[in-house]
């Protein structure tokens, strides 16, 4: 099992975000947010595990688990993804409906070119 500690750095540079942004996102002092991970603190409160589960988009019985809180369950294995997934899961919410529309149709764009390319 990984570490509280481990598990919220791995999480929190998969989602591409510094401690200062996750101080601004959730009000969690950056200062406690490094304790944390360096596992100088190792049983944070429910809310607390709460407000970092929902800024890094993960499951909160895997945090739960990982400070030891609640039994592992299987919900709680935190899923592997992949770059292109961690990126659409960052900036999902920052998109505007025209962004999306825009980012979907370049997608089916670089599939149809590499369809129709003869050269490859």
């Amino acid at each position: 099992m990984e570490t509280l500690g481990k598990t919220l750095k791995s999480t929190r540079e998969n989602v591409s975000l510094t401690l200062k942004d996750v101080e601004n996102a959730t009000g969690i002092s950056n200062a406690y947010l490094s304790q944390l991970e360096n596992e100088k603190i190792k049983k944070p409160s429910a809310s607390i595990l709460y407000k970092l589960a929902n800024v890094y988009k993960i499951d909160l019985n895997v945090l739960l688990h990982a400070a030891g809180i609640i039994e592992k369950s299987d919900e709680t294995e935190a899923p592997k993804l992949t770059l292109l997934e961690k990126e659409i899961q960052f900036y999902k919410d920052k998109l505007s409906p025209q962004e999306e529309k825009e980012v979907v149709d370049f997608i089916k764009f670089l599939r149809y070119k590499k369809t129709n390319d003869t050269t490859l």
